[in-house]
């Protein structure tokens, strides 16, 4: 008789193993893909803000840089592809697009002293300046949810349990090729 209890117990406590490491695993797919989309829903937030503010800081170089008009159209068709991306990587791409175009769009303002000096600028430039502090605390927290959620997708066990959960690997929000080049200082 106790033979016979042992040999049922057994089974039906390592099925009872097996099943409880399966749910902990898609468990732990799920989390790590809401953390993702939690960190990239924070980081269009911040996104958001700052293309907010770009018609003003347009609005405000405009008058000063009229025939600067090829800044001016690249930032708004940015912004467009922006709002009409239909995934995340899409996003990432325009946002990169934005970025370098506002970089030109600063350099340009160095070209003019008296709207350095314009009281409302400056205070457009901090609130930009803010809003890009926030964005890069915001890009590092979505790119360590990616990192972990990448890392558990591509482990031995992971991948069944990310696959089971029909979560996929996340593209990182990286630093565009021009940012990365050392800029060049001239006196």
């Amino acid at each position: 008789m106790k033979r016979v209890v042992l040999r049922l117990i057994v089974p039906l406590f390592l099925l009872f193993l097996i099943l409880l490491s399966v749910k902990v695993g898609y468990d732990r797919a799920i989390t790590l893909d809401e953390n993702v989309k939690n960190a990239w829903a924070q980081l269009q937030n911040q996104l958001k803000r700052r293309y907010d503010l770009i018609p003003n800081l347009v609005g405000a170089v405009r008058g000063y840089a009229a025939h600067e008009k090829e800044i001016f159209e690249a930032l708004g068709e940015a912004r467009t592809r922006y709002f009409g991306a239909k995934d995340t990587r899409e996003k990432i791409d325009a946002s990169r697009e934005i970025e370098s175009q506002l970089s030109r769009l600063l350099m340009l303002v160095e070209r003019y002293p008296e709207l350095k000096a314009n009281e409302a600028f400056l205070r457009l430039q901090d609130a930009l300046e803010g809003t890009e502090n926030r964005i890069s605390v915001e890009r590092k927290r979505y790119n360590d949810a990616v990192r972990e959620l990448n890392r558990f997708a591509r482990s031995f066990f992971g991948r069944f349990f990310a696959r089971l959960a029909g979560v996929g690997m996340a593209p990182y929000y990286d630093i565009p090729e021009a940012e990365k080049s050392r800029p060049e200082v001239k006196f």
